[in-house]
């Protein structure tokens, strides 16, 4: 019988904790699609501290985090957002939406491309 209520007790924890996790997420859209994005940032965040063990919901969050940066016409944050997912996760679609969302920067002139040489530090 213990057995039992602490099974139900951990599948009902980890289903709160997803339903939690799409909840904020859900309201960070309707944030989105009203233009709030301090909203979107602090549900973004909300997402973050629940999707830990979820980390296929990352690239998603950090797309749109990228994307109400634009909106709030911080370019260089963006388009350092969008190269953090090219870099992390390459072979999601939020990839190549970043790829995209970067050459439209750099076609508007908001970002300059950069060479390689001048985006990496100096080694010690």
């Amino acid at each position: 019988m213990r057995f039992a209520l602490i099974a139900v007790l951990a599948l009902s924890v980890t289903g709160c904790a997803r339903w939690s996790m799409n909840h904020h997420l859900n309201l960070a859209y309707s944030a989105y699609d009203r233009g709030n994005c301090e909203q979107v940032i602090l549900e973004l965040s909300k997402v973050e501290r629940s999707s830990r063990a979820r980390p296929h919901v990352w690239p998603e969050v950090s797309m749109m985090r990228g994307q109400c940066l634009e909106k709030q016409m911080l370019f260089i944050d963006a388009a350092q957002t969008y190269q953090y997912i090219i870099e992390t996760y390459p072979h999601s679609e939020y990839a190549y939406r970043a790829r995209a969302r970067l050459e439209t920067l750099q076609s508007q002139g908001l970002y300059p491309l950069r060479s390689a040489k001048a985006a990496r530090p100096a080694p010690y």
